[in-house]
């Protein structure tokens, strides 16, 4: 069977009607897919699915099973195509000397220093994101040092939702859905001056009835 030594996951794309693979970069996981390569016989396939549609039962019930599939596109044809594969895709990654890791040359591969980025971090790159990085941090930072708050009466109750719908409450005094006060007046008590908070029909100071 052929060895995959260039790559730590691949998917094998074979059907009854021929042998594809696809190969990842350890990296960034970048995929080359391989050239389709023929079943010269697939008849096998065909003749599964005949036999199963023919005699029915156990063998019918399984025709299509992955079991059966893995028969008809094992074996030496598969290894074959297997190993042709891996000669078409391999040019395609490099081989890091320090993490071992096979990269893509594309993207991942760095080089000017003969190592994957991981190890050796394109400067440009690094530095175009680290400013990227920057300019979005000091945009936080003077965001955070603007008052966002002016004209905003802190101090006033509000409501998330309107007491009288249940609409999402707004920054006005007035619900948009049905009109509504968003904040109840505010309501003391006629003997002692205590606030009286919410629907509450006495005084929580005095007893008073509010």
């Amino acid at each position: 069977m052929a060895v995959i030594e260039f790559v730590r996951n691949y998917d094998d794309l074979s059907t009854d009607q021929g042998f594809q693979f696809k190969f990842f970069c350890n990296r960034c996981g970048n995929g080359y897919q391989s050239t389709f390569v023929a079943n010269k016989l697939n008849v096998a396939g065909g003749f599964l699915r005949a036999a199963g549609s023919i005699f029915g039962g156990a063998l019918g019930g399984v025709s299509d099973a992955a079991y059966n599939i893995q028969r008809a596109v094992g074996g030496p044809q598969h290894d074959a195509a297997l190993r042709e594969a891996v000669q078409e895709c391999k040019p395609l990654f490099t081989q890091c000397k320090r993490c071992g890791q096979w990269v893509c040359e594309s993207i991942c591969w760095n080089g000017e220093k003969g190592l994957c980025k991981e190890c050796a971090p394109d400067f440009g790159e690094e530095l175009a994101s680290a400013q990227a990085q920057g300019a979005k941090q000091q945009l936080i930072d003077k965001a955070m040092q603007v008052d966002m708050t002016r004209g905003v009466d802190l101090t006033a109750e509000v409501a998330a939702h309107c007491p009288h719908c249940g609409a999402a409450a707004g920054a006005g005094k007035f619900c948009t859905e049905c009109g509504g006060a968003l904040s109840a007046a505010k309501r003391f008590c006629g003997d002692c001056g205590a606030k009286i908070e919410g629907a509450s029909k006495f005084c929580p100071e005095c007893g008073a009835k509010a």
